[in-house]
């Protein structure tokens, strides 16, 4: 009889095992493909005290702010996606991009997903399927995936496993980048026996520009957006890059001439515009700034914190920035001027040393100003925050209107 019934016993064992195939081969930490052009490998199993230290200590560390959010109530898995995409701006070259996908750790098997755009890093693992590296990343998957939420975070091309150049505010490159991991998450989360329901987009800093842009080419697709909010986001690039030549500011961040570094870089690069950096910056920073967008070792301490010092001097002409190659790319770099018919909300801090008030007010303005009216982009200030303060703030915001929907 104990034969029997230990018999029995593995049988059962052999029978759940072989009905959760794909729980059981994501644990072992080996890259599954699901598709030719679609992987995953399971990273972590990040608990409840964890996610809890990360909103109670981590976050208000790194945003310099204290801020009250709801404690996480489950368990997150994370994975690495690894996927095929495509540049746009470079005629459609084949790229190998990766992205975060965290998975509520509950038994359940049906989820709404956040779709969450990073911000600037200087590190290239600093994105979200390097979640160790990414404070914000973790508040995302604490606030988020701790409550029920899948997520999903592109690592952009040229950062996380990417071995293409930094593709830093490039446009459809971005969009690309973001559309297709949405489409490879999918393609993980059948795989897993899992779906999605409601889509939300998110986005702090760059990652606001982003998620602007990932919106305007998922309307473009009839692709149905429950919301869309950020932080902190630079939609009109012009706009931004202008103030800090013409109109300084006391508060303007030190790392602002990193912005100029990495776009005028990246926009040679995806553009073919061949000497583009080394027309806008300084002789003297050029090389410094060639290794700080390739990640490089270098210096830091040899990048001025004041970027009319950085760029040449004829650039703190305003028609001439305007008027250069340049400029006329950061011009045609904008994530606003559409008719948007997904609810919005832009949330923008008075305090932010890298996003003035009109920047951070300027998409509900432009919907306004076009005659529609159109209510369905809001500005909401999160009062006199700084730039990762506005994020903090923003954060607890977004997931309320997010579960109301």
């Amino acid at each position: 009889m104990p034969h029997i019934i230990k018999t029995c016993l593995c049988l059962a064992a052999l029978l759940l095992a072989s009905a959760m195939p794909t729980i059981a081969s994501a644990q072992d930490k080996a890259p599954v493909q699901v598709t030719s052009g679609v992987s995953f490998q399971y990273l972590d199993r990040w608990d409840v005290e964890r996610l809890n230290k990360i909103l109670q200590v981590d976050t208000p560390k790194f945003a310099g702010i204290a801020v009250t959010y709801a404690p996480a109530r489950n368990a997150v898995r994370l994975y690495r996606i690894t996927y095929a995409s495509v540049a746009p701006e470079r005629d459609n070259k084949p790229v190998t991009a990766s992205g975060l996908l965290a998975v509520p750790d509950t038994g359940d098997t049906s989820f709404p997903l956040v779709s969450y755009q990073h911000g600037t890093v200087y590190g290239k693992q600093e994105v979200p399927s390097f979640a160790d590296q990414s404070p914000e990343t973790q508040l995302m998957i604490a606030q988020f995936a701790g409550q029920g939420y899948l997520l999903i975070g592109a690592d952009y091309f040229g950062l996380g496993v990417s071995t293409e150049p930094e593709g830093y505010m490039v446009k459809a490159s971005h969009q690309q980048a973001t559309y297709d991991l949405l489409t490879a998450s999918r393609a993980v989360l059948s795989h897993l026996k899992l779906t999605s329901t409601k889509l939300f987009l998110a986005g702090w800093s760059q990652g606001g520009f982003v998620t602007m842009a990932f919106l305007e080419k998922l309307e473009a697709a009839g692709v149905t957006v429950q919301a869309a909010a950020t932080a902190s986001a630079p939609v009109d690039i012009f706009v931004a890059l202008n103030g800090f030549l013409s109109f300084p500011r006391k508060n303007d961040a030190t790392w602002v001439p990193t912005l100029f570094i990495l776009s005028s870089f990246a926009f040679e690069n995806y553009y073919g515009v061949p000497g583009l950096a080394r027309s806008l910056i300084a002789d003297q920073y050029y090389e410094t700034s060639r290794k700080a967008y390739e990640r490089l070792p270098f210096n830091a301490a040899e990048i001025p914190t004041d970027v009319r010092k950085l760029v040449r001097p004829e650039y703190l002409d305003a028609k001439f920035f305007a008027a250069s190659a340049y400029g006329r790319l950061v011009a045609q770099t904008q994530a606003y001027r559409w008719i948007v018919r997904s609810p919005v909300r832009n949330y923008f801090g008075e305090a932010d040393e890298a996003i003035s008030i009109g920047l951070g007010q300027l998409a509900m303005t432009y919907q306004r100003a076009i005659g529609s009216g159109n209510p369905q982009v809001e500005a909401i200030s999160t009062g006199a925050t700084s730039h990762r303060g506005t994020f903090a703030k923003g954060v607890p915001q977004w997931k309320a209107w997010f579960d109301q929907l």
